[in-house]
């Protein structure tokens, strides 16, 4: 072979090598970018409009309300006669990250006090509660900074509940549980005075031949900086209330709604009056 001929097949060889190189840098640099869009798309779109939540909402709820709704006996009713947490939810989105998984080790620090102020009252002992409001709920909140771990959004809900301290507040001004009925405007104008917002009170709806409501939800709302604000009354501009029982399935036939103004409240007493 010619020294020609072997520059040739070199050449050759030389442009195979660099087109196949040329090549596989291409696919590799293909793949890489679907990776990326995969990833992308399997974590919460935290800049997309939808999950750019303007309001947190507390959410109270009266653990022997929730009894009733769930015809269960609670005993720990007796045990928690105080509002207790619900849950704390922003304004939009739901279940925005499915892989952001809880993990109940992220708020051992919390366990105590989310024991006694956020307790599953129907099932006490299990973390099921706590694990669904952060993966419903938790998972969009962490869109804001001071929000964006299981640790830090569990603390910060303790935090508002207790700066709220909605159960020492009702006391205080003579809304207590008891046999005896309250009208809607006696306990929204103690909470608008007090705090000088408006709340949303839910209330469960009589049963049939019956005429009054059972005072069960009471939702107090902040804004982006943990200023608070005025919650919304209307259903169809906050989350559906009972779609967020998750636990408490049972309750087909009764659920929150917002209080009725034309209907005596009763505030059911966690012990029994006779």
């Amino acid at each position: 072979m010619t020294s020609t001929t072997t520059q040739q097949t070199n050449n050759w060889l030389h442009l195979g090598i660099s087109s196949w190189t040329k090549m596989a840098s291409l696919n590799l640099v293909t793949l890489l970018c679907f990776g990326l869009v995969v990833l992308v798309n399997s974590y919460p779109s935290f800049n997309r409009h939808e999950n750019q939540w303007t309001k947190l909402i507390l959410t109270h709820h009266w653990p022997k309300t929730l009894c009733t709704m769930e015809e269960v006996s609670c005993q720990t009713a007796d045990k928690f006669n105080y509002w207790t947490i619900h849950g704390l939810w922003p304004d939009k989105g739901q279940s925005c990250n499915r892989s952001w998984h809880f993990d109940v080790n992220d708020i051992k620090d919390l366990l105590p006090e989310m024991e006694i102020w956020w307790p599953d009252v129907l099932h006490p002992g299990t973390n099921e509660f706590w694990k669904h409001e952060w993966e419903k709920h938790g998972t969009c909140a962490a869109v804001a900074e001071s929000l964006n771990s299981e640790n830090k959004y569990f603390a910060k809900a303790l935090d508002l509940y207790k700066k709220v301290d909605l159960d020492s507040i009702l006391k205080k001004f003579n809304i207590v549980p008891s046999s005896k009925y309250y009208s809607l405007d006696n306990i929204r104008s103690v909470i608008a005075s007090f705090y000088k917002v408006k709340p949303k009170i839910q209330c469960v709806s009589p049963s049939q031949g019956e005429a009054v409501q059972t005072l069960g939800q009471i939702e107090i709302c902040f804004d982006k900086e943990y200023q608070l604000m005025d919650c919304v009354e209307y259903e169809e501009e906050l989350p559906n209330s009972i779609d967020d029982l998750f636990v408490f399935e049972s309750a087909q036939q009764s659920e929150f709604s917002v209080c009725d103004e034309s209907m005596p409240i009763y505030y059911p007493p966690a012990h029994e009056e006779y």
